[in-house]
């Protein structure tokens, strides 16, 4: 892939548990902080599981422009953290949209493409609820009844605010972004494979700067129940939060889900040295595959999906395993899932991965699905710039079998290269590999 126009990242977006920006999420965690808590979105009454990983408020009128502001009563919440997180990427690029300021700006509309990870947008019940409960006969639910009263009952632009491909369109129009556009639905594995697709878009040379990223909001009752019943979320630690969330840890239970963006400005290199950005990291290496295991709510147990994206994006880079400097996991708690994914990464870096630096986020971030891999390649990038890793939480014993270098320390530590992964309960999986620019 990367053997033409070489991809670089010049801004970064976040907004997580721990903030609003990347630059206070990356502090957060720095400092070991815990952004899962007791959920107040919704009352969890007779959710095994009551813990979130929920952004800090904000009003999101503040970030769009007066003249889109009609639209926000159309944006659910996965759209609205997006839009926040693009802001902020498009600011810390130096880029100016017309979403920016129509009057100075400085990027091709037509050079520039969107790429976006976006989730299965659940809709808000009580949106809903008064429909479903004007087609109830005889206490069950009656399609024909729904078809005459209840439907009658639902906006009719309803379904604009729950379409994935919303998050690039509303963004999209707000910096009138012209270029190659995608939304990519494979769950927790969406935003490792927009970056991934984006920059493909850049390398052949479709476009010279791509927005890409992936946005969910997964704290939901529809969401969280289904968890709940797959038995993927914690019903362990409701009363001790901070210690609920455990990857790689013999006390693990499960996972905790939560909500997040992350967005990344990815540039062609010629571009961005023209216009002398600053250059954070360079994307070399990416890969992908997928497991097929029958319990499709787990990955297959020797990972060997994951393993795979792995050594696809290690070929892709044209490295080996000893160059990489850190590893973040997908890591998400749920003890199989776990086990396999440390296999496949015993598996595909063999010797090196007693020695190559692993940190896992979701203990401080939770999961936050289609967002997860944006905002832990932007993690990777900030521990790049800063030549640290910031120490992980909650694994204090490490489970059997998973034999990885995760230290509870702060290192500091030179990173040349990184590498981030995921996969899905679907069976997708990816991996994307960043150098240093320099």
């Amino acid at each position: 892939m990367m053997n033409s126009a070489r991809v670089v990242i010049t801004g970064l977006g976040a907004v997580t548990p721990l903030g609003l920006t990347a630059s206070e999420t990356w502090a957060a965690l720095c400092a070991g902080k815990c952004g899962i808590g007791k959920i107040t979105a919704f009352d969890p009454v007779g959710f095994s599981c009551k813990l979130a990983g929920q952004v800090p408020d904000y009003k999101i009128r503040d970030y769009v422009p007066k003249t889109f502001r009609k639209a926000v009563k159309l944006m659910s919440r996965d759209i609205e953290l997006a839009i926040i997180a693009a802001n902020e990427a498009l600011t810390d690029s130096g880029l100016i949209t017309k979403g920016i300021d129509p009057e100075n700006i400085n990027v091709n509309p037509e050079r520039m493409a969107i790429n976006l990870g976006a989730g299965l947008i659940s809709c808000d019940l009580v949106e809903l609820a008064p429909a479903v409960a004007a087609s109830i006969t005889d206490g069950k639910f009656d399609i024909h009844k729904w078809g005459k009263e209840g439907l009658e009952m639902v906006t009719p632009l309803w379904l604009l605010k729950y379409l994935p491909n919303m998050l690039a369109c509303h963004i999209g129009i707000i910096h009138d972004i012209q270029g190659p556009s995608n939304s990519i639905t494979c769950a927790e594995t969406s935003a490792h494979l927009a970056i991934a697709e984006a920059a493909q878009i850049i390398a052949r040379g479709a476009s010279d700067v791509a927005l890409a990223g992936g946005a969910e909001a997964k704290v939901n009752p529809i969401v969280m129940i289904r968890q709940c019943l797959l038995k993927r979320a914690t019903d362990q630690n409701n009363d001790e939060p901070a210690s609920a969330c455990r990857p790689f840890d013999a006390d693990a239970k499960g996972s905790v889900f939560g909500e997040a963006a992350g967005i990344v400005i990815l540039e062609n290199l010629e571009n961005a040295e023209k216009r002398n950005a600053k250059i954070l990291a360079e994307v070399v290496g990416i890969g992908q595959s997928n497991n097929l295991n029958p319990q499709y709510e787990h990955l297959e147990p020797d990972g060997k999906g994951i393993e795979i994206a792995i050594q696809k994006a290690m070929a892709d880079a044209q490295i080996g395993p000893e160059d990489l400097d850190l590893i973040i996991p997908h890591g998400t708690g749920i003890p199989a899932d776990d086990l396999a994914e440390a296999k496949a990464i015993q598996t595909a870096l063999g010797e090196a991965a007693t020695r190559t630096s692993v940190w896992p986020t979701k203990s401080m971030l939770s999961n936050t699905g289609a967002a997860s891999g944006a905002v832990d390649i932007i993690a990777a990038v900030c521990a790049m710039a800063d030549g640290k890793i910031p120490p992980a939480k909650n694994c204090d014993t490490r489970a059997d079998g998973c034999d990885l270098n995760i230290s509870d320390k702060l290192q500091e530590k030179k990173i040349r290269y990184a590498l981030s992964c995921s996969y899905t309960y679907g069976g997708q999986t990816a991996a994307v590999i960043l150098k240093q620019p320099y």
